[in-house]
């Protein structure tokens, strides 16, 4: 079959996750800058995982557009994926409430690190379907992916000693995926 259909799936529910991220603010009882203040965490949450789930749908329409079929394998390698990232939005708003605190730090870099996981595992298996020539010259030997997989692995255990630095470590991950990746765009 082809992706058509999965592209549109995907693209819905990360639609919905935005969606649903974005619901966690809550309007000020009052009507001053002043009463902006509190909401500064859930924002910066807000924003840190908007641009995520960004650069996840990004890439995820790159991959659809270099991939021509797709088996129920990949069906199930997408859903595994977007498991995780249905994941983003609750630890999204348990760490935006208590971003001091090294559980809610650690477990939202857990859900980014398995997603992460599941990235890789959704584009070795679209790979070994199709011996998709065009996909691994493009992805090369995926430094970019490796490296942020390797920030995740740290940032984890790290959120018990400063979850400050951890933060800085996912937003870090998200800096470097920010700039396009034209990899496989250079492909199609």
């Amino acid at each position: 079959m082809n992706t058509t259909r999965l592209e549109a799936f995907s693209d819905g529910v990360i639609a919905i996750l935005i969606t649903i991220m974005v619901l966690e603010f809550h309007t000020p009882h009052e009507a001053t800058l002043a009463a902006l203040r509190p909401l500064l965490p859930v924002f910066l949450s807000y924003l840190l995982s908007f641009v995520i789930l960004g650069i996840y749908w990004n890439n995820h329409h790159h991959l659809m557009h270099i991939t021509e079929r797709v088996s129920g394998s990949v069906l199930w390698a997408n859903l595994h994926l977007l498991f995780w990232l249905s994941m983003i939005p609750f630890t999204t708003a348990w760490m935006s409430d208590h971003h001091d605190e090294p559980v809610p730090v650690a477990v939202y870099g857990a859900v980014l690190l398995c997603g992460s996981i599941a990235w890789l595992m959704l584009k070795a298996r679209i790979e070994r379907l199709e011996a998709n020539v065009k996909l691994r010259e493009a992805m090369g030997s995926d430094l970019k992916g490796k490296a942020s997989l390797a920030c995740y692995v740290a940032a984890v255990p790290l959120a018990f000693v400063s979850p400050p630095l951890a933060i800085g470590l996912y937003v870090l991950v998200a800096l470097v995926w920010l700039a396009p990746d034209r990899r496989i765009e250079s492909k199609i």
